[in-house]
């Protein structure tokens, strides 16, 4: 793990805001979940039980970390506070993704506590059947678990009824290097990596946070993420930290979020940009939609413009701020402010800036051998600050590889693997799209993010992936693209594009798809896409 970020700790331990928000305001919401309404006090009662249960019955010989296998519950959000409450770090798991990739992170999670809740039930058959160390396994949806611990005789089985009182919850003993989360994100090797996030890493990131924005008890907070994305730490931790509600849709509230939106009479809103294209395509940004919002942030993907101009329609009274991190630089660690009459000319290919660092967070743009390119070129951007994670869990490997000291610096860097443009004087930065997406065709080096905003400007249409297609050893012999709409007029819409692209550039195809594929992250699933191209051979 990164002992520089270590020891930057100031032990302040993450939960201390929501605990005082319970003491300044007891009855007001904390979460709203599945149509029940949770107090501070409600939420601080059942979390306080989780934990005192976790420091009775938890394996002394355990990783400080606890599972929590509930979705979009009130147990999912009890059991996060529980942990953080025990001491531990969470290992959100998600009964959404497969039961083998769940059962492949809580072993190598090396967890030995599981919270779970009564919907994620089923797929524990799956999950535990190589499991070969004694578990503590919580159900406190349930009060009768005897037939459970008949079949899970193995494992420490305990329901609703056994669990400790709230009164017997001791507040532990704050420690350097406290882990917040450990989040499993996709591997290059097709195995999950873990991320391992301390709490003086998302304590910076909220506190940067409720300052910018002025969150206050009054706010209300949309909860668009599952908590295995670590953009849901922000709705959380943020909310809590002021006593504001975070407001939970279910699944089908998610497929029309405009009344997501109203119902729950929501201050700020918070998702990837997928899902403001979505609500765009859909007729839902029409002018003051939304005048209850005064904050809207994105995050996750390159934000369009002609989406962010549209938004700004919907919800006139709204701050709107694009901001940009990966998992391993603690939910985000740039941000842009769309300014209506200067940001438009401040856009390229489309797409909205990220802007500048979070105070404390330093960026450099390095070229292949790490050293700093000049201002207004393009490289690999790197970081470093307060927010930087602990490393990769149990993969040293993997860490020194990602986690670097540049030529002539004395401090640890992240590696994001994202392209930007170091900006000059007085400008934002821009995301030119992932290192990765740069792809040879016929000998040239092509970035695929060019001829998406060529497509995008072109057809109007904000949803736009290329692919390199057919793929070969040194790249692809030529591209193929998807744009999400019902129809489109390939022909027209080719010949557009060939006034803006050389001939290499130029698609060989493009096909029209109702609605893309999304990852468990809500962003467009490029390698879902690939496939329908593998099975159109």
């Amino acid at each position: 793990m990164n002992e520089i970020t270590q020891s930057q700790t100031n032990q302040v331990p993450l939960w201390s805001g929501f605990c005082r928000s319970v003491l300044a305001f007891p009855e007001r919401p904390a979460l709203e979940v599945n149509g029940d309404t949770l107090t501070y006090l409600d939420l601080k009662n059942r979390a306080a039980r989780l934990a005192a249960t976790l420091a009775r019955h938890s394996p002394g010989d355990a990783p400080p970390l606890t599972a929590v296998f509930a979705y979009r519950s009130a147990t999912a959000f009890s059991g996060v506070l529980g942990a953080l409450l025990r001491g531990h770090g969470y290992v959100p798991l998600n009964r959404t993704f497969p039961p083998e990739r769940t059962r492949l992170m809580l072993e190598r999670s090396q967890c030995r506590s599981v919270i779970i809740d009564t919907q994620s039930e089923p797929q524990l058959e799956q999950i535990l059947a190589d499991a070969k160390a004694q578990l503590l396994l919580l159900f406190p949806d349930r009060r009768d678990v005897v037939a459970l611990s008949k079949r899970w005789a193995q494992h420490i089985v305990l329901g609703a009824d056994d669990l400790e009182p709230a009164a017997a919850w001791l507040a532990p003993e704050p420690k350097p290097g406290s882990i917040a989360y450990l989040l499993f994100t996709s591997g290059s090797t097709g195995t999950p990596k873990g991320v391992v996030v301390s709490q003086d890493n998302v304590r910076h990131y909220v506190d940067w946070t409720i300052d910018r924005y002025g969150i206050t008890h009054e706010d209300r907070l949309s909860q668009t993420f599952d908590m295995t994305f670590d953009l849901s730490a922000h709705d959380m931790f943020v909310a809590w930290e002021r006593g504001a509600c975070v407001c939970c849709p279910s699944q089908k509230e998610t497929i029309k979020p405009d009344r997501f939106i109203n119902n729950s009479r929501l201050s700020a809103w918070f998702s990837v940009p997928s899902m403001a294209l979505f609500m765009r395509r859909l007729g839902l940004l029409k002018p003051g939609m939304y005048p209850g919002l005064r904050l809207s942030l994105f995050c996750g993907e390159a934000l369009p413009m002609e989406t962010v101009v549209q938004w700004a329609k919907a919800a006139p009274n709204s701050i709107i701020e694009n901001i940009y991190g990966p998992t391993e630089l603690t939910i985000a660690c740039t941000a842009y402010r769309w300014d209506s009459i200067n940001s438009p000319a401040q856009c390229e290919q489309g797409i909205v800036p990220v802007g500048e660092p979070f105070a404390g967070m330093k960026a450099l743009v390095v070229d292949e051998d790490l050293n700093e390119v000049a201002p207004g070129t393009d490289g690999e951007l790197l970081m470093t600050g307060p927010q930087l994670s602990l490393g990769y869990w149990l993969d040293e490997e993997k860490t020194a590889r990602a986690f670097v000291v540049p030529p002539g610096k004395h401090h640890v860097y992240y590696r994001t693997g994202d392209r930007v443009r170091r900006p000059l004087p007085g400008q934002p930065m821009f995301y030119l799209g992932r290192m990765d997406n740069q792809i040879k065709i016929l000998g040239h080096r092509v970035e695929l993010g060019e001829i998406e905003a060529a497509l995008r400007q072109a057809s109007g249409v904000d949803g736009v992936v290329a692919l390199g297609w057919p793929l070969t050893p040194s790249g692809a012999d030529a591209i193929e693209a998807f744009l999400q709409t019902d129809t489109i007029d390939s022909r027209a819409l080719l010949d557009a594009v060939k006034s803006r692209l050389p001939a290499y550039m130029v698609p060989r195809a493009v096909h029209a798809l109702a609605r893309f594929p999304l990852n468990s992250n809500g962003k467009f699933d490029r390698k879902a896409l690939l496939a329908i191209l593998q099975a159109d051979k």
